[in-house]
């Protein structure tokens, strides 16, 4: 079997998770998620996950490097200033903000459960594959950016 590393783009595995978040909020829903300003709440951890994703697109902009998460053997850069001081993955972490935002808007928390295969997919099949890249490109370099900035946050 082929392997799956790097083979379905970030962004639609985003919308299938969106997708399927609605689905089980739809017809599998349990845990409420009804507060007072829960509505205000999600659009503010939407725009705050779109906020952090593009902070991490305009970093490598700024440096010249690919932004294709396919590709990450093009990169020209370890970008470690911005965002990228805090976190090695902004655009996937702005994808979970935005994701948990939906989830909290569709008001289920049953919703919410479809964050879990996301990052663990998003984890193996991404993240772990790009980083391998980048280590035999950079070497010593990616690896001490990686013990000075955690994946997440």
């Amino acid at each position: 079997m082929p392997s799956l590393e790097l083979k379905i783009p970030p962004l639609v595995l985003v919308a299938i998770c969106a997708l399927a978040m609605w689905v089980v909020a739809r017809w599998l829903p349990f845990g409420a998620l009804t507060f007072v300003g829960a509505r205000w709440l999600a659009v503010a951890l939407v725009l705050l996950g779109f906020a952090i994703a593009l902070a991490g697109v305009l970093a490598f902009r700024r440096y010249a490097t690919t932004v294709n998460p396919m590709t990450p053997d093009r990169s020209s850069a370890i970008v470690r200033d911005g965002i990228y001081r805090i976190t090695r993955n902004p655009m996937y972490l702005g994808f979970v903000f935005g994701l948990i935002g939906w989830g909290l808007y569709l008001g289920q928390a049953s919703a919410l459960l479809m964050l879990i295969p996301f990052v663990v997919w998003l984890s193996r099949f991404q993240i772990i594959p790009e980083e391998r890249a980048l280590r035999g490109q950079f070497g010593s370099e990616f690896e001490e950016y990686c013990s000075a900035v955690r994946r997440w946050f």
